[in-house]
């Protein structure tokens, strides 16, 4: 039986990777730090993120495998000092708690183009976060870079609302890897490696993501 840490519940990835792990009779308990409450649950502890980060003790990380699905954009941050904040520091720190805690499975949600080298803000810190937590020798790592989301999110977007229905359509001309990654998809891979992960570090890219 199972105990499964989800970082970043409220969101599109991990908001279906916690229904996910609720609903799976392999899991016993949940722990998911967010920022604003979760709805009770026989299996969950809810605990808020800031606390726990802020709490040097391993007892509120301790867990058999976990997930990582922290993350903003820019422009809902703020600045590129913000972004990178959450999108590199915090989920970096969380990490290193759950190391810390002794962890052994751990699945971290990235990005398609993921890349330390990269110009570009996102995918670089996407990169260099991947490297950090690559250097903290989890037994068991799993990297999911997944191409544009297709999921239904509770914060509009429109500009991401029209990409996605054009890479619908478009999705039969397209590669693989650039063709839409099912959140549910996304999702069940991150609760299947937290759970079950193999030893040893893989990325899944979003060829294989679209598949699932």
């Amino acid at each position: 039986m199972t105990t499964l840490f989800i970082a970043g519940a409220t969101g599109l990835v991990g908001g279906q990777a916690l229904a996910l792990a609720l609903a799976d009779a392999r899991v016993t308990r949940v722990i998911a730090p967010t920022r604003r409450p979760l709805p009770v649950h026989v299996r969950l502890e809810n605990p808020r993120l800031d606390a726990l980060v802020a709490d040097v003790a391993p007892e509120g990380w301790r867990a058999d495998g976990a997930i990582c699905a922290l993350g903003t954009t820019r422009k809902t941050a703020g600045s590129d000092a913000a972004f990178r904040a959450v999108d590199h520091d915090l989920v970096l720190a969380v990490a290193q708690r759950l190391r810390g805690a002794g962890v052994t499975r751990f699945a971290l949600v990235s990005s398609l183009g993921a890349d330390s080298r990269s110009r570009v803000l996102y995918t670089r810190t996407k990169g260099d976060v991947e490297e950090a937590i690559g250097r903290l020798a989890f037994p068991s790592l799993t990297i999911l870079r997944p191409g544009f989301l297709d999921g239904e999110r509770a914060e509009y977007r429109p500009f991401e609302r029209v990409a996605g229905t054009l890479l619908r359509l478009a999705g039969p001309l397209l590669p693989r890897s650039a063709r839409v990654s099912p959140v549910s998809s996304v999702a069940r891979l991150a609760v299947e490696a937290a759970i079950e992960g193999a030893m040893g570090a893989r990325i899944v890219g979003s060829a294989e993501i679209g598949q699932g």
